[in-house]
Protein backbone atom coordinates (compact mmCIF):
# COMPACT_ATOMS: atom_id res chain seq x y z
CA UNK A 1 0.00 0.00 0.00
CA UNK A 2 1.32 3.45 -1.15
CA UNK A 3 1.53 5.32 1.52
CA UNK A 4 0.55 9.10 1.34
CA UNK A 5 2.93 11.77 1.26
CA UNK A 6 3.85 13.97 4.59
CA UNK A 7 2.27 17.21 4.17
CA UNK A 8 -1.19 14.89 3.27
CA UNK A 9 -0.47 13.35 6.30
CA UNK A 10 -0.33 16.20 8.44
CA UNK A 11 -3.09 18.37 6.77
CA UNK A 12 -6.05 15.00 6.43
CA UNK A 13 -5.05 12.31 9.09
CA UNK A 14 -4.13 14.14 11.73
CA UNK A 15 -7.00 16.52 12.12
CA UNK A 16 -8.79 13.65 11.76
CA UNK A 17 -7.77 11.74 14.55
CA UNK A 18 -8.63 14.88 16.76
CA UNK A 19 -12.19 15.23 14.92
CA UNK A 20 -12.80 11.39 15.23
CA UNK A 21 -12.14 11.95 19.04
CA UNK A 22 -14.16 14.61 19.48
CA UNK A 23 -17.43 12.23 18.10
CA UNK A 24 -16.61 9.34 19.94
CA UNK A 25 -16.25 11.65 23.30
CA UNK A 26 -19.82 13.21 22.46
CA UNK A 27 -21.55 10.50 21.36
CA UNK A 28 -19.95 7.66 24.32
CA UNK A 29 -23.07 7.58 26.22
CA UNK A 30 -24.45 5.96 23.09
CA UNK A 31 -22.10 3.48 22.54
CA UNK A 32 -22.18 2.48 25.91
CA UNK A 33 -25.50 1.46 25.89
CA UNK A 34 -25.11 -0.11 22.75
CA UNK A 35 -22.12 -1.74 23.97
CA UNK A 36 -23.76 -3.18 27.18
CA UNK A 37 -26.84 -4.49 25.24
CA UNK A 38 -25.07 -6.35 22.95
CA UNK A 39 -22.75 -7.72 25.66
CA UNK A 40 -25.96 -9.45 27.64
CA UNK A 41 -26.16 -11.81 25.09
CA UNK A 42 -22.63 -13.53 26.05
CA UNK A 43 -21.17 -14.95 28.81
CA UNK A 44 -19.89 -13.55 31.00
CA UNK A 45 -15.95 -14.19 30.58
CA UNK A 46 -16.67 -12.90 26.75
CA UNK A 47 -18.15 -9.26 28.17
CA UNK A 48 -15.96 -7.46 26.75
CA UNK A 49 -16.99 -4.56 24.84
CA UNK A 50 -17.20 -2.03 26.97
CA UNK A 51 -13.46 -2.18 28.68
CA UNK A 52 -12.67 -2.02 24.68
CA UNK A 53 -14.74 1.34 24.19
CA UNK A 54 -13.41 2.84 27.34
CA UNK A 55 -9.74 1.95 26.45
CA UNK A 56 -10.85 2.96 22.77
CA UNK A 57 -12.08 6.12 23.62
CA UNK A 58 -8.55 6.78 26.17
CA UNK A 59 -6.29 5.94 23.20
CA UNK A 60 -7.79 8.25 20.83
CA UNK A 61 -8.12 11.50 23.68
CA UNK A 62 -4.21 10.66 24.03
CA UNK A 63 -3.77 10.49 20.60
CA UNK A 64 -5.46 14.06 19.99
CA UNK A 65 -3.33 15.59 23.17
CA UNK A 66 -0.05 14.58 21.87
CA UNK A 67 -0.96 15.69 18.11
CA UNK A 68 -2.19 18.94 19.92
CA UNK A 69 1.13 19.46 22.05
CA UNK A 70 3.42 18.57 18.83
CA UNK A 71 1.59 21.36 17.27
CA UNK A 72 2.26 24.02 20.20
CA UNK A 73 5.79 22.78 19.52
CA UNK A 74 6.24 23.31 16.36
CA UNK A 75 4.04 26.77 16.57
CA UNK A 76 6.82 27.66 19.41
CA UNK A 77 9.66 26.43 17.33
CA UNK A 78 10.28 23.54 19.95
CA UNK A 79 9.97 21.16 16.87
CA UNK A 80 13.70 19.99 17.45
CA UNK A 81 14.14 19.69 21.08
CA UNK A 82 14.19 16.27 21.52
CA UNK A 83 13.75 16.03 25.29
CA UNK A 84 10.24 17.62 24.75
CA UNK A 85 9.24 15.01 22.65
CA UNK A 86 10.91 12.21 24.66
CA UNK A 87 8.66 13.76 27.47
CA UNK A 88 5.51 13.44 25.35
CA UNK A 89 6.26 9.64 24.33
CA UNK A 90 6.74 9.27 28.14
CA UNK A 91 3.97 10.86 29.20
CA UNK A 92 1.91 9.25 26.42
CA UNK A 93 2.83 6.14 27.23
CA UNK A 94 2.39 5.83 31.00
CA UNK A 95 -1.09 7.30 30.44
CA UNK A 96 -2.03 4.18 28.27
CA UNK A 97 -0.65 1.81 31.06
CA UNK A 98 -2.43 3.44 33.64
CA UNK A 99 -5.81 2.91 31.36
CA UNK A 100 -4.27 -0.69 30.76
CA UNK A 101 -3.92 -1.55 34.50
CA UNK A 102 -7.75 0.13 35.17
CA UNK A 103 -9.87 -0.92 32.05
CA UNK A 104 -8.10 -4.66 31.60
CA UNK A 105 -6.65 -4.85 35.30
CA UNK A 106 -3.43 -5.77 33.69
CA UNK A 107 -0.34 -6.19 35.94
CA UNK A 108 3.40 -6.11 34.71
CA UNK A 109 6.17 -8.89 36.70
CA UNK A 110 9.75 -7.85 35.54
CA UNK A 111 12.23 -10.03 36.90
CA UNK A 112 15.64 -8.02 36.81
CA UNK A 113 18.94 -9.33 37.86
CA UNK A 114 20.87 -8.26 40.73
CA UNK A 115 23.32 -5.76 39.93
CA UNK A 116 26.84 -5.01 41.37
CA UNK A 117 27.84 -1.51 42.36
CA UNK A 118 30.32 -1.69 38.91
CA UNK A 119 27.02 -2.69 36.84
CA UNK A 120 24.87 -0.06 38.15
CA UNK A 121 26.84 2.91 37.46
CA UNK A 122 28.00 1.14 33.71
CA UNK A 123 23.87 0.64 33.39
CA UNK A 124 23.25 4.26 33.51
CA UNK A 125 26.93 5.38 31.53
CA UNK A 126 26.85 3.43 28.37
CA UNK A 127 24.51 3.10 25.21
CA UNK A 128 22.54 -0.54 25.00
CA UNK A 129 21.20 -2.64 22.62
CA UNK A 130 17.93 -4.60 23.34
CA UNK A 131 17.50 -7.58 21.57
CA UNK A 132 13.61 -8.49 22.71
CA UNK A 133 10.86 -11.46 21.79
CA UNK A 134 7.90 -10.20 19.75
CA UNK A 135 4.71 -11.12 20.38
CA UNK A 136 1.57 -10.58 21.67
CA UNK A 137 -0.05 -7.19 22.15
CA UNK A 138 1.40 -4.32 23.01
CA UNK A 139 4.69 -5.73 23.62
CA UNK A 140 6.65 -2.77 21.63
CA UNK A 141 4.62 -0.26 23.82
CA UNK A 142 5.52 -1.49 27.30
CA UNK A 143 9.02 -1.86 26.52
CA UNK A 144 9.75 1.25 25.27
CA UNK A 145 7.47 2.42 28.02
CA UNK A 146 9.63 1.15 30.69
CA UNK A 147 12.73 2.28 28.78
CA UNK A 148 11.72 5.56 28.89
CA UNK A 149 10.20 5.65 32.43
CA UNK A 150 12.40 3.17 34.61
CA UNK A 151 15.50 3.80 33.01
CA UNK A 152 15.29 7.13 31.63
CA UNK A 153 16.61 5.71 28.30
CA UNK A 154 16.10 7.27 24.66
CA UNK A 155 14.71 4.11 22.43
CA UNK A 156 15.75 4.49 18.86
CA UNK A 157 13.68 2.16 16.80
CA UNK A 158 13.45 0.48 13.18
CA UNK A 159 9.66 0.05 12.15
CA UNK A 160 7.67 -0.33 9.31
CA UNK A 161 6.69 2.62 6.92
CA UNK A 162 3.40 1.63 7.42
CA UNK A 163 3.12 2.67 10.94
CA UNK A 164 2.97 6.57 9.47
CA UNK A 165 -0.63 5.89 9.58
CA UNK A 166 -0.44 6.18 12.89
CA UNK A 167 -0.46 9.95 13.03
CA UNK A 168 1.04 10.52 16.63
CA UNK A 169 3.51 7.88 15.54
CA UNK A 170 4.44 9.80 12.26
CA UNK A 171 4.44 12.82 13.79
CA UNK A 172 6.43 12.21 17.40
CA UNK A 173 8.91 9.87 15.80
CA UNK A 174 10.02 11.44 12.37
CA UNK A 175 11.01 13.95 14.93
CA UNK A 176 13.25 11.67 16.82
CA UNK A 177 16.55 9.68 15.63
CA UNK A 178 14.26 6.00 14.56
CA UNK A 179 13.63 4.86 11.13
CA UNK A 180 10.87 4.18 9.53
CA UNK A 181 11.53 1.71 6.94
CA UNK A 182 9.19 1.25 3.37
CA UNK A 183 8.97 -2.25 2.48
CA UNK A 184 10.71 -1.90 -0.95
CA UNK A 185 13.89 -0.86 0.81
CA UNK A 186 14.04 -4.89 1.81
CA UNK A 187 16.45 -6.60 4.65
CA UNK A 188 19.76 -4.56 3.09
CA UNK A 189 17.21 -1.38 4.46
CA UNK A 190 16.44 -2.47 7.93
CA UNK A 191 20.26 -3.17 8.07
CA UNK A 192 21.26 0.24 7.01
CA UNK A 193 19.25 2.10 8.87
CA UNK A 194 19.99 -0.36 12.12
CA UNK A 195 23.63 0.82 11.44
CA UNK A 196 22.88 4.23 11.34
CA UNK A 197 21.04 4.53 14.50
CA UNK A 198 23.59 2.04 16.34
CA UNK A 199 26.50 4.45 15.28
CA UNK A 200 25.17 7.36 16.73
CA UNK A 201 23.96 6.78 20.18
CA UNK A 202 25.26 8.37 23.04
CA UNK A 203 25.27 7.11 26.58
CA UNK A 204 21.65 7.60 27.26
CA UNK A 205 20.17 6.23 24.15
CA UNK A 206 18.95 2.34 23.82
CA UNK A 207 18.67 0.49 20.09
CA UNK A 208 15.60 -1.58 20.05
CA UNK A 209 15.61 -4.72 18.06
CA UNK A 210 13.52 -7.63 17.50
CA UNK A 211 15.51 -10.16 16.14
CA UNK A 212 12.45 -12.72 15.23
CA UNK A 213 11.04 -10.21 12.95
CA UNK A 214 7.39 -10.86 13.35
CA UNK A 215 5.03 -12.48 15.84
CA UNK A 216 5.39 -15.89 16.68
CA UNK A 217 3.02 -18.54 15.02
CA UNK A 218 3.61 -22.15 14.27
CA UNK A 219 3.39 -22.03 10.86
CA UNK A 220 6.23 -19.07 10.85
CA UNK A 221 8.21 -21.56 12.58
CA UNK A 222 8.08 -24.07 10.07
CA UNK A 223 8.79 -21.60 7.17
CA UNK A 224 11.61 -20.11 9.32
CA UNK A 225 13.62 -23.59 9.63
CA UNK A 226 12.75 -24.50 6.04
CA UNK A 227 14.43 -21.29 5.01
CA UNK A 228 17.62 -22.17 7.16
CA UNK A 229 17.52 -25.48 5.75
CA UNK A 230 17.35 -24.62 2.28
CA UNK A 231 19.91 -21.87 3.10
CA UNK A 232 22.35 -24.86 4.13
CA UNK A 233 22.39 -23.60 7.83
CA UNK A 234 21.88 -26.92 9.29
CA UNK A 235 23.33 -26.13 12.77
CA UNK A 236 20.92 -23.01 13.33
CA UNK A 237 17.64 -25.06 11.65
CA UNK A 238 18.04 -27.93 14.59
CA UNK A 239 18.99 -25.53 16.85
CA UNK A 240 15.30 -23.68 15.97
CA UNK A 241 13.64 -27.07 15.86
CA UNK A 242 14.20 -27.12 19.44
CA UNK A 243 12.48 -23.60 20.27
CA UNK A 244 9.06 -24.44 20.97
CA UNK A 245 7.63 -20.86 21.74
CA UNK A 246 10.02 -18.63 19.40
CA UNK A 247 11.23 -17.50 15.76
CA UNK A 248 14.83 -18.21 15.18
CA UNK A 249 16.53 -14.83 15.26
CA UNK A 250 17.93 -13.40 12.31
CA UNK A 251 21.58 -12.28 13.38
CA UNK A 252 22.36 -9.87 10.89
CA UNK A 253 20.82 -6.88 12.89
CA UNK A 254 21.91 -7.73 15.94
CA UNK A 255 25.29 -8.29 14.97
CA UNK A 256 25.38 -4.72 12.77
CA UNK A 257 24.10 -3.12 15.79
CA UNK A 258 26.96 -4.40 17.79
CA UNK A 259 29.46 -3.62 15.29
CA UNK A 260 28.10 -0.25 15.20
CA UNK A 261 28.49 0.42 18.30
CA UNK A 262 30.67 -2.36 20.18
CA UNK A 263 30.73 -0.02 23.51
CA UNK A 264 26.81 -0.96 24.13
CA UNK A 265 25.96 -3.62 26.30
CA UNK A 266 23.26 -6.18 25.25
CA UNK A 267 20.43 -6.50 26.73
CA UNK A 268 18.02 -10.27 26.07
CA UNK A 269 14.15 -9.46 26.78
CA UNK A 270 11.88 -12.16 27.50
CA UNK A 271 7.91 -11.81 28.48
CA UNK A 272 5.10 -13.92 28.38
CA UNK A 273 1.55 -14.18 29.41
CA UNK A 274 -0.39 -12.65 26.35
CA UNK A 275 1.68 -15.16 23.98
CA UNK A 276 -1.38 -16.28 22.30
CA UNK A 277 -3.48 -13.16 21.34
CA UNK A 278 -2.01 -12.34 18.30
CA UNK A 279 -4.61 -10.44 16.15
CA UNK A 280 -7.22 -8.04 16.90
CA UNK A 281 -9.76 -10.70 16.93
CA UNK A 282 -7.34 -13.08 19.29
CA UNK A 283 -7.53 -9.64 21.64
CA UNK A 284 -10.91 -9.46 21.31
CA UNK A 285 -12.60 -13.35 21.78
CA UNK A 286 -9.50 -14.24 24.12
CA UNK A 287 -8.68 -11.27 26.44
CA UNK A 288 -8.36 -12.86 29.86
CA UNK A 289 -10.65 -10.46 32.47
CA UNK A 290 -7.52 -9.62 34.44
CA UNK A 291 -4.29 -9.48 32.53
CA UNK A 292 -0.46 -10.55 33.61
CA UNK A 293 2.64 -10.03 31.71
CA UNK A 294 6.03 -11.57 33.09
CA UNK A 295 9.41 -10.16 31.42
CA UNK A 296 12.80 -11.21 32.38
CA UNK A 297 15.61 -9.70 30.74
CA UNK A 298 19.53 -10.62 30.69
CA UNK A 299 22.18 -8.13 30.43
CA UNK A 300 25.82 -8.63 28.89
CA UNK A 301 28.49 -6.51 28.95
CA UNK A 302 30.38 -5.17 26.21
CA UNK A 303 33.13 -6.64 27.34
CA UNK A 304 31.83 -10.51 27.19
CA UNK A 305 29.68 -10.03 23.90
CA UNK A 306 31.79 -12.40 20.83
CA UNK A 307 34.00 -10.49 19.20
CA UNK A 308 33.62 -13.30 15.93
CA UNK A 309 30.88 -13.69 13.76
CA UNK A 310 30.16 -17.29 13.90
CA UNK A 311 30.60 -17.16 17.72
CA UNK A 312 28.27 -14.33 17.76
CA UNK A 313 25.47 -16.29 15.71
CA UNK A 314 26.06 -18.74 18.30
CA UNK A 315 26.02 -16.61 21.06
CA UNK A 316 22.72 -15.29 20.37
CA UNK A 317 20.97 -18.70 19.35
CA UNK A 318 22.42 -19.37 23.14
CA UNK A 319 20.85 -16.52 24.21
CA UNK A 320 17.03 -17.29 22.32
CA UNK A 321 17.32 -21.08 23.53
CA UNK A 322 17.33 -19.38 27.19
CA UNK A 323 14.24 -17.26 26.91
CA UNK A 324 12.56 -20.15 24.95
CA UNK A 325 13.00 -22.02 28.24
CA UNK A 326 11.56 -19.39 30.45
CA UNK A 327 8.79 -19.15 28.58
CA UNK A 328 8.29 -22.89 28.96
CA UNK A 329 8.79 -22.74 32.54
CA UNK A 330 6.72 -19.65 33.24
CA UNK A 331 3.95 -21.39 31.10
CA UNK A 332 4.23 -24.60 33.36
CA UNK A 333 3.89 -23.29 36.49
CA UNK A 334 0.81 -21.48 35.44
CA UNK A 335 -0.79 -24.28 34.52
CA UNK A 336 1.02 -26.36 36.91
Amino acid sequence: MLLPPRILRRLVLAPLVIVVTVFMLVTLPFWLVVTAAASLRLPPPQRRGLRFVWFGVAWLTLESAVLIACSWLWVAGGARRQERHYALIRWFLAKVYAAAVRIFRLTLDIQEPELTHDEQAARLTRPIIVLSRHAGPGDSFLLIFHLLELYRRRPRIVMKAALQYDPSLDVVINRLPNAFVPRKAGHKGVIEEIRRLSATMSDEDALVIFPEGGNFTPRRRRLAIRRLEEKGLAEEAERARGMDHLLPPHPNGAITAIEACPSADVIFVAHTGLDDLITIGDVWRKLPFSARITAKWWRVPAAEVPREREDRIRWLYDHWERIDAWIAAQRMAKTG
